[in-house]
């Protein structure tokens, strides 16, 4: 979820689907952009990226305006310090290797607890963090959408719709879950509205 920019790269979907234990055949065509086998992963031109927090500061310097990370030095550290809890403290461990042994070691239905147990752990902090620095305006940093929203916004939506998360511990957090739904670029990024999303009907 990237707020809107005026030059913006050709992006390629890879479309993935697994079903039990066997890789679609895309898979192997996929390991060439992300040899870790996760998505996403960019092309820009001749450039190939497999890292959520890598494409997003590889855009960030590319397409530098608006600016995702603020000058001011702490509040760029407090970014990237939120993205970071996002990105290696929450989604490392509710990601599809981490849910499938534990399915498989301890029992099925197991990986729903743990990964609430999860998420909930991150946002407890991240909600703490920004009250304590005292940041948030309309977003988590300032009135501005910068790198700590970006990370924050698919991760709390995910935490309701699919984790079932009581938002009603993070007020914070639920607020700014709010501006993100009403904002057009993260309503555009809903899972839902992508291009090969799963038909409803």
């Amino acid at each position: 979820m990237l707020p809107p920019r005026p030059h913006r790269p050709q992006f390629q979907r890879c479309g993935l689907r697994v079903q039990g234990s066997e890789p679609s055949q895309g898979l192997a065509e996929f390991v060439k952009l992300n040899p870790m086998k996760f998505a996403p992963a960019l092309i820009d031109d001749d450039a190939v990226i497999g890292d959520s927090y890598a494409i997003v500061l590889y855009l960030e310097d590319k397409y530098p305006n608006p600016p995702l990370l603020p000058q001011d030095p702490k509040k760029k550290a407090l970014n990237h310090q939120i993205a970071n809890i996002v990105s290696s403290g929450i989604q490392t461990f509710q990601n599809i290797t981490v849910v499938r042994f534990i399915e498989q070691k301890v029992g099925a239905g197991e990986s729903v607890s743990w990964t609430q147990q999860q998420i909930e752990r991150g946002f407890t902090a991240i909600e703490n963090l920004i009250q304590l620095k005292g940041c948030a305006g309309k977003y988590a940093t300032g009135d501005e959408v910068q790198l700590a929203d970006v990370f924050l916004a698919p991760q709390i939506f995910s935490a309701i719709e699919l984790t079932k998360v009581d938002m009603s511990n993070y007020p914070t957090l639920a607020r700014l879950h709010a501006e993100y739904m009403a904002h057009p670029a993260f309503q555009a990024a809903l899972p839902a509205r992508q291009p090969d999303a799963p038909s409803s009907t």
